[in-house]
């Protein structure tokens, strides 16, 4: 296999479908089909589930998937070594929340712009929960995540800001296990919280120390979801203050007291020691670094 051919695997692997992934790669459908095949017959083994309706990878086709990836950045890196002392080029995946695009990134992504205008800056939008195992995975160069609880070996982080988190409920009316002071009780109130992440760990181990059962009432995905879910009224909620801040319906929820005080986000930059290796990367890591050290005095 060459760099070619892991390209045209991940390409599909990606889409799910041949025929976008044929245009993507500029061939025809017959002659992408006879690349996969290849691949296939040199590995012994099947790549893709097809039946009339879906694409799925095999069980070799997920392990491929995670070698392309980890293959074709060392490729990408090693090029780059060739071209030390020429300017900073191609592309840069970074990964946000909506929320983190409008508060943290602004002006960062400027400055590195003005710095670096040959690097392709690719910027996708998500759940801050998904951060870290998007770049775990070789998915995304770079993202805006909260320090994990666990550290991970091949994992570097950037802190850059400190937020708490806050309990909120609807802005009008009574919630169940709120008292008239906005006093809040965990053991009776209807919880919106997020499906996975910090929040709902650290949510999770302080029920269980307290040996409450919680009335948990909707599970989300991302922290702007959990603000909607809550100003509709359909339970009290967790979040960053970051978050609350910047959301449209801010004004629409009010803060509880008398909540668990659970131990604040450290929202920063995170990506792989190896794509730190890579040109583009470091001198975005660089900059942000510059600047929150810049910030801090």
């Amino acid at each position: 296999m060459d760099t070619r051919e892991l390209e045209i695997f991940l390409t599909v692997a990606e889409t799910l479908h041949f025929g976008r992934a044929s245009q993507a790669c500029n061939l025809s459908p017959s002659a992408l089909t006879r690349t996969i095949q290849r691949i296939e017959e040199e590995l012994e083994r099947p790549l893709f589930v097809r039946d009339n309706r879906r694409v799925t990878l095999s069980a070799a086709g997920e392990k491929l998937r995670v070698y392309a990836r980890q293959s074709l950045q060392e490729w990408q890196t090693f090029r780059s070594t060739l071209r030390e002392g020429e300017a900073v080029a191609g592309p840069l995946s970074l990964y946000a929340s909506i929320t983190a695009v409008y508060s943290l990134l602004p002006d960062l992504l400027e400055a590195f712009r003005g710095a670096y205008p040959e690097v392709q800056l690719e910027l996708r939008t998500g759940a801050a929960e998904q951060a870290v195992i998007l770049v775990s995975s070789g998915e995304i160069d770079l993202a805006v995540a909260a320090l994990p609880d666990r550290h991970r070996s091949q994992i570097e982080f950037l802190p850059i800001t400190t937020t708490p988190l806050l309990f909120i409920a609807p802005g009008g009316g009574m919630v169940a296990g709120l008292s008239p002071e906005g006093r809040l009780d965990l053991s009776r109130a209807p919880l919106v919280v997020p499906q996975s992440g910090l929040s709902r760990r650290r949510l999770d181990q302080w029920l269980k120390e307290k040996r409450i059962t919680p009335n948990i009432t909707s599970e989300v995905s991302g922290n702007e979801a959990i603000i909607a879910m809550v100003r509709l009224g359909v339970g009290v909620g967790i979040v960053p203050q970051l978050v609350l801040e910047r959301s449209p319906f801010r004004d629409e929820v009010r803060v509880l007291d008398g909540g668990p005080q659970l131990e604040p986000y450290i929202v920063g930059l995170c990506t792989s020691r190896r794509n730190l290796q890579r040109p583009a990367v470091r001198a975005f890591w660089a900059l942000a670094e510059e600047r929150s050290d810049a910030g801090a005095g």
